[in-house]
């Protein structure tokens, strides 16, 4: 662990933080992801909410609004377009009512696959000037930022990031390396 603290009054300033760099990265993106989807039938809120969905580890609706950053209310409505739309199931427990469990129709499926070598290669082409072992870097520091925010003592953490190997992703059930490279588990 870290000894000394990295800012200080006098050396903190907008080139050097953290927040404003991710701030900035994500206001940068965000417009250019939903530009990849304006000829699709999907928004990028939607593709986000399908991706969310596609591995089965998110099924409640309180997992998936944590997991993609978007309040209950406006999370309620996306699965009402969603499940109208023949992309996203809704079911109740037959034990507890109140319980919720969302799951990608065969539908919703296909457009996931179908659409998910657009993002790929918008993805690829902005981290192009990176090394692979940079990426690799980027996405664990990134990880541990994410995780180490979430952290509230005494709650056990609802975001998915944490049940992945953060140098070795999973994307539609894949390994995203070469299989000789991967390491058996």
């Amino acid at each position: 662990m870290a000894g000394k603290p990295y800012y200080t009054p006098n050396n903190y300033a907008m080139k050097n933080s953290v927040g404003y760099l991710m701030r900035m990265c994500t206001n940068l993106v965000l417009p250019q992801m939903e530009a990849l989807f304006q000829d699709q039938e999907l928004t990028f809120s939607q593709w986000t909410t399908l991706v969310a969905l596609h591995d089965g580890r998110i099924t409640n609706p309180g997992d998936l609004a944590q997991n993609i950053c978007h309040d209950a209310g406006s999370l309620t409505r996306l699965v009402d377009q969603m499940v109208e739309r023949g992309l996203v199931t809704r079911s109740r427990s037959e034990t507890d009512r109140r319980s919720v469990t969302l799951s990608l129709t065969p539908r919703g499926s296909s457009l996931v696959e179908a659409l998910a070598p657009k993002v790929v290669d918008f993805w690829n082409e902005l981290l192009s000037g990176f090394s692979h072992a940079e990426v690799d870097t980027l996405i664990s520091l990134l990880t541990r930022l994410v995780l180490t925010a979430d952290g509230t003592p005494g709650r056990k953490s609802r975001l998915m990031i944490s049940g992945v190997p953060v140098s070795k992703p999973v994307f539609m059930g894949k390994s995203a390396r070469p299989a000789k490279l991967r390491k058996a588990s």
